[in-house]
């Protein structure tokens, strides 16, 4: 596969963009492992509304990504952006003030009305080259497990320094902040289409939609976030019941470094020797023997650090695959479209997982404890199952290239037929207008010197060079 290096302005655009991401992703995070606790001394709290308190966001982020990124093709990324991020620091004002719980929830829902994730990822197209995409992607995503991780560490501390009322005027904060790095930082694009591998393609809704390897794959991201809200709705109480609630980062810390290194070469064995099912079903496994070890003994320190372990080690493997078993599932030019609706089942986990674990929790109360940990041990149960049926993945990458301009039909479909006889060229997808082919190529069948023949991009990198 031929490498190219991100241009100064590309990898400008990657990481102010992942800063504005973090600066978003930050905010949302910090308060789980401390905002259930906070919650109770809320007016009129009860646990089916703090979950909803917690979920709610998650509400608005499905019902609103796909739509903002849709009106930033029309009136421009940057402008949806500043919307979104001022909504979100909006919402987190009203959190900050609210001496209610239900306060809490319209603030929480305005920070999900902020749902620009998505055109972030657009802006991020524009800005980079077809060649350089999957790079330039690869960085921003990765910003959002490394925000997970560092905001569950700094939550507690913070919590203990200025309550969660000011981790709320903090989120505002980095918010403007994301604001300023937006104008300052990220370069301006100079056109603005549609991507059909970032974003969502309304015409390719109904294709990904029923395939059932794809909505296998998006109930399994609806269970995991499901999960790990209901999980933060019952762990802080939990702790509290056997440890000071102030020292929770000191809990928190070493399970996550130690479930990071243990899920890499779990990775390494699930994408380099081709064992992904295996891997990915015993990591299903893994959330439930951690979730039911939460279940059993709850109420004794090491044993809640040991299942927290297991199951953020196999949450984070499961939160690098997913993506990655879309991008192999999903047809050659939907790949947008199948993220898309891949990232709305995975705000639709986090308002179902607050929602039905709160309501579980009043409901079963005084053993509220107990019932959310059956719901989300029964829950990986149910997924455990849904991903046993899956197929082995075909061991397939994206890839784009650009094209010579045609004209007419016959034209593109010769074309697609060239490329398809390439070895190693799976699916072939000509999209005229954009100028590109949208591919799934087998990399190790792939005859790289003769898809190079086609692609456009890598004649003009030699003629850049030669002059």
């Amino acid at each position: 596969m031929p490498t190219t290096r991100l241009s100064p302005t590309e990898g400008r655009a990657a990481l102010s963009l992942s800063a504005i991401l973090a600066l978003r992703m930050l905010g949302l995070f910090m308060i789980y492992p401390v905002f259930a606790v906070y919650a109770t001394h809320l007016s009129g709290a009860t646990a089916a509304t703090i979950g909803l308190a917690l979920g709610i966001y998650g509400l608005a982020q499905a019902m609103l990504q796909i739509p903002f990124g849709a009106l930033s093709d029309r009136i421009g990324r940057k402008p949806v952006i500043t919307v979104g991020l001022v909504l979100f620091a909006m919402g987190s004002v009203v959190a900050a003030m609210a001496d209610s719980i239900g306060g809490v929830i319209l603030g929480r829902a305005l920070q999900g009305a902020g749902a620009v994730g998505s055109t972030i990822l657009a802006l991020g197209a524009d800005l980079t080259r077809e060649e350089n995409r999957t790079k330039a992607m690869a960085m921003i995503g990765m910003t959002i497990g490394m925000s997970f991780a560092l905001a569950v560490v700094v939550g507690p501390p913070l919590n203990r320094w200025v309550g969660v009322p000011g981790i709320f005027w903090l989120t505002a904060v980095l918010a403007l902040v994301g604001i300023a790095v937006l104008y300052a930082l990220v370069p301006q694009p100079h056109l603005i289409i549609r991507h059909r591998d970032t974003e969502p393609v309304p015409a390719l809704f109904k294709r990904v939609l029923s395939n059932g390897e794809l909505l296998r794959l998006d109930f399994g991201i609806f269970v995991q976030h499901a999960i790990l809200t209901a999980t933060f709705l019952a762990l802080p109480l939990a702790l509290r019941q056997v440890n000071d609630a102030g020292a929770h980062w000191l809990f928190y810390l070493p399970i996550l470094v130690v479930a990071f290194i243990l899920m890499t070469p779990f990775i390494v064995i699930g994408e380099k020797y081709r064992k992904m099912k295996p891997v990915f079903i015993g990591a299903v496994a893994a959330v439930g023997l951690g979730q039911l070890s939460l279940l059993v003994w709850h109420k004794n320190l090491w044993a809640i650090g040991a299942g927290l372990l297991v199951f953020f080690a196999a949450f984070s493997l499961l939160e690098a695959t997913l993506p990655s078993l879309v991008s192999k599932v999903a047809p050659a030019d939907s790949k947008g479209t199948a993220m898309g609706v891949y990232s709305s089942s995975q705000f639709l986990g986090i308002f179902v997982g607050g929602a039905v674990g709160g309501w579980v929790q009043g409901v079963f109360a005084p053993n509220g404890l107990l019932a959310v940990f059956v719901l989300t041990t029964g829950l990986a149960v149910c997924w455990l199952l849904v991903a046993i049926t899956m197929p082995a993945p075909r061991y397939l990458a994206s890839r784009l290239i650009r094209i010579p301009k045609i004209r007419g039909r016959e034209e593109r479909e010769r074309l697609n037929d060239r490329l398809l006889s390439i070895a190693g060229v799976a699916e072939a997808v000509v999209v005229a207008e954009e100028g590109v082919a949208y591919l799934k190529v087998d990399n190790r069948e792939l005859d790289e010197t003769a898809l190079e023949a086609f692609d456009t991009s890598q004649s003009d990198a030699i003629a850049a060079q030669s002059t």
